[in-house]
């Protein structure tokens, strides 16, 4: 089939552990009609350095002089693409390596299934053989939080067959330029954390088809550059957790979560699995986010 150009986003913050072998995995790619652009959020390391040096690829270059965050990254970049007369946009980060093939298979699922966007199979990079993510799915009686198909899996086969899907990181998500005309962008208010959730989920609410492809696989350095459960962590994915909420879910929704919430909280403080510190990071990361909706209205 014809190739159609892709706009591959990817947002750099201090990347410079990652960059080549990232570099190497595009270049590498069988499906050459694309544009890298590189959205960077100020790093202090040599990121621009290295994607500058990047020659032997289509690479445009966005430098922010200061950090925009993750979501209003990728809304620059899809700009760009979409105003370069990209067909489709390919969401990605820059901490994974991947096999030649895998824009081929992402672009070639769209035809094949129909569909709006499509996501690949994703695996830990020090556990190639165990699923990060297999697609995933949102869980409306959760409050529409999301789940990995088949984290922490031995990959035996039992996703190997395509399907639609409701949910996947934007780790790895091709859309088609359609899609930003029905929806728009990113909610760039979410700064980092959680704008995938969102943005799927108007896509859901619009009726917009996601299909899982298979043949389209990656290895994710999964927390590589942003660490695990640090301060950062805790405070932007409560807030943002609470902003969604407030945000798309009905009253007695939001009421039901925002208790659940803070009967949780104070059960981790009690049992003393958060201490005083971080208890209270909790509760008020969980205000900022039900505050920053109502500003919204």
């Amino acid at each position: 089939m014809e190739q159609g150009k892709i706009g591959v986003v990817t947002v750099t913050y201090n990347s410079e552990p990652v960059l080549q072998e990232f570099f190497d995995s595009l270049a590498g790619q069988t499906h050459r009609s694309f544009v890298l652009y590189v959205v960077d959020n100020a790093s202090k390391d040599n990121t621009l350095e290295i994607s500058r040096q990047r020659t032997d690829l289509p690479v445009v270059i966005i430098a922010n002089a200061e950090n925009l965050g993750v979501a209003e990254g990728n809304n620059q970049g899809i700009r760009a693409a979409l105003a370069d007369g990209c067909e489709c946009v390919l969401l990605l980060n820059n901490d994974i390596v991947s096999p030649a093939d895998l824009f081929a298979q992402l672009y070639a699922g769209l035809d094949r299934h129909h569909c709006d966007m499509t996501t690949g199979k994703m695996y830990y990079h020090d556990r190639p053989d165990v699923f990060w993510c297999a697609g995933g799915h949102f869980q409306p009686w959760l409050g529409y939080r999301t789940q990995h198909d088949g984290e922490y899996q031995k990959d035996v086969g039992q996703f190997d067959q395509p399907r639609r899907v409701t949910y996947t990181p934007t780790c790895c998500l091709l859309v088609q330029r359609s899609v930003f005309d029905r929806i728009g962008l990113m909610d760039s208010r979410y700064f980092v954390y959680s704008d995938d959730v969102d943005f799927l989920y108007r896509c859901l609410k619009q009726g917009l088809l996601l299909w899982y492809v298979p043949e389209a696989k990656l290895w994710h350095k999964v927390s590589a550059l942003t660490g695990n459960m640090s301060d950062f962590t805790v405070h932007y994915s409560t807030r943002n957790r609470a902003y969604f909420i407030s945000k798309h879910l009905r009253w007695s929704m939001r009421f039901s979560l925002t208790v659940l919430y803070r009967l949780y909280h104070e059960i981790r403080f009690l049992l003393h699995i958060d201490q005083h510190s971080r208890h209270s990071l909790r509760k008020k990361s969980w205000e900022t986010g039900r505050k920053m909706s109502r500003s919204n209205q």
